[in-house]
Order: structure tokens, then sequence, then C-alpha cells
């Protein structure tokens, strides 16, 4: 499989679904309605209340939806890298990585508020981008802010995302106030309109509007399937950020700063994972993006290319495992 996506072929699109076909058709096997947790916020809760309402709490519609959107997140995410050069030859392993590594824990198999941030998130990071060679920044700056503030509308640790904001301000872009001002303004105008919602429901109070935000340690890994899922995120992470870092002087300043900014994200995306500790392992797929991107540069850069094969079917195994027989 590394061989095949490790080419721009246009049938690999089509190699791509059937991939995740197979990966993901547990999902399907096992439909599950969401679990509403004390983090999930308006937006989410009004979604999730929506379409229960339209198909009478039937599970098999989040199923789809969970696929299809996992889907689009890996296809838009694949464009993404390959449009901005993220490896030196385009390619369809940041696709492959992302399905693979969705599907290393069975929470991430779920239709949570953190999935749908994912789309928002990956949308958000092409815009970061593209503010390296962006002349009229300003519009771009307001609208990454608007939808990671979206974001928070639909998980209330995603707060955290206003620091990857700013820092893809200090990156991509030379210090400018008004800059930092117009991204902080788009970040909070969602809040605007959920304030006027609030006050003619007569629901207006702060408590309501202000995310309450705690810190804390996340649960420790609940079996020995989990502990195997998080150290095969982990390993190609570090193998994937070791060829990187051994790359950087052959990168273009732009592919640099965009490594940064991957880099950056991660950080951010652990940071939502500790804030209001859930009692699932549902968030941690907000890591799920940036993971991807070391991931692909594991299974890109070796020259010895048994090693990435054998990474990959050891992951593939395991998901086997995890989804179909556990």
């Amino acid at each position: 499989m590394i061989g095949i996506f490790r080419q721009k072929n246009s049938t690999n699109a089509l190699l791509l679904l059937v991939y995740a076909l197979v990966l993901k058709f547990s999902i399907f096997l096992h439909p599950v309605l969401p679990q509403l947790h004390k983090e999930d916020n308006y937006l989410y809760r009004f979604i999730v209340n929506g379409i229960n309402t339209i198909f009478h709490q039937s599970p098999f519609p989040y199923s789809l939806l969970t696929f299809l959107l996992m889907f689009t997140q890996a296809t838009l995410f694949n464009t993404i890298c390959n449009y901005h050069r993220l490896l030196p030859k385009p390619n369809y392993l940041p696709g492959m990585a992302y399905l693979l590594i969705t599907s290393l824990l069975q929470d991430w198999n779920h239709f949570t508020a953190p999935l749908l941030i994912n789309s928002i998130m990956i949308w958000c990071f092409y815009r970061m981008i593209a503010l390296y060679n962006n002349t009229k920044p300003v519009t771009a700056i307001f609208n990454i802010g608007l939808l990671a503030g979206i974001a928070t509308l639909l998980y209330i640790p995603a707060t955290a995302f206003l620091l990857l904001v700013l820092f893809a301000l200090i990156i991509m872009r030379p210090f400018r106030i008004q800059e930092w001002l117009v991204g902080f303004l788009g970040f909070t105008s969602p809040y605007y309109f959920l304030l006027f919602i609030l006050y003619f429901t007569n629901q207006l109070n702060w408590k309501n509007v202000l995310p309450h935000i705690v810190l804390t340690f996340p649960a420790l890994p609940s079996s020995s399937w989990v502990t195997l899922g998080l150290a095969l995120l982990v390993i190609p992470f570090i193998i994937g950020g070791y060829f990187v870092q051994n790359n950087l002087n052959k990168m273009l300043i732009q592919v640099r700063k965009t490594w940064s900014l991957v880099l950056v994200f991660l950080i951010v995306a652990v940071i939502v994972i500790l804030i209001n500790k859930a009692d699932s392992y549902e968030n941690w797929i907000v890591t799920a993006v940036p993971f991807a991107a070391f991931h692909a540069a594991a299974y890109y850069y070796p020259t010895n290319k048994l090693f990435p094969r054998i990474l990959h079917w050891v992951c593939f195994a395991l998901v086997m495992a995890i989804n179909y027989f556990v």
C-alpha cells in the first residue's frame, strides 16, 4: 500500500475510498448514538438534537456521517499537503495516514464534536499556510479567527485553538498589531450571535457564555489495546519528525514554516486534550491531523522501503484487530 499511495495517480483517489471502507466498515456493523458530554457546546448539541429529531434517534445516520467526515477530511488534508508541497513529491500518504490513525482507537469512530472540529481546523490550517504569500491578509485572518471561534461553539476546550491562530500569525506574518486584533475579532464574532440568541430566549447569563476551562491530566490507557494504539500513534510521529528535521535544509522557507505550524498544531491539540478531563478518548482525535503529516513523512522519506511497509502493516493489523475482533 505504501508503494501505491506514494504515487500521485488519479486512480489512487478511488483506492483511498476502498482503503477507507476496509478500515472503517466496522462503523456500519456497530453503529452507536453520540453521547453528549459537558464539554459539548451549544452548536454541537443543536446539531445532534436536530439529527435525532429527523431520524428518530437511529444510530445509522451517525455512522454514515462519521465515515463521510473522515474520508472528506483525509482527502482535503491530502490535497492541502500536496498543494503546499509538505513532502517533496505529490502523493496520497497524508490521506492514507489520516484514515489509518483515526482507526487506532475505537472511540475515534464515533460521531463527536472533536471530529467536526477536525474539518474546521483542516480548513483553518490551509488558510494559515496561505498567509505567507497573501498580499491582502486581513480578510483571511478574520476568517481564520471566525472558523476557530465556531469550533469553540462545538466544543468548549477548542478555545485553546486561539493559541494556534496567534502562533500562525507569528510564524507566517511579520508582526502587525492590527492583524492580531482582526484575528481576535474574528474569534469572538460567533459569540456576538450567541449573546443575541441567548438574550431573546431569556437565557442570557455570563455562565452560559464564558467557557469553563480547567487543565487536567488525561486518563491513563484503560486497556492494552489502547496502549498499543497510542504507541503506534507516537512511534511513527517520532520517526517522521526525525526525517523532517534531517531534510529541513532541502525545503523552501515556506515549507519549513508550514512544518513549524504543524508542530504547533500538535502542541495546541494536546492542550485541548488537557482541558476539562473527558471520560473517553473521543477528544484525542483533534491530534489526528498533525500526527498524519508526521506519519506521512515516516512512510515517505526512508530509503529502505521495507521499513515503512512493515510499519504500515503492523498498524493495519492492529486496526483490524481493534475494530473487528475486540
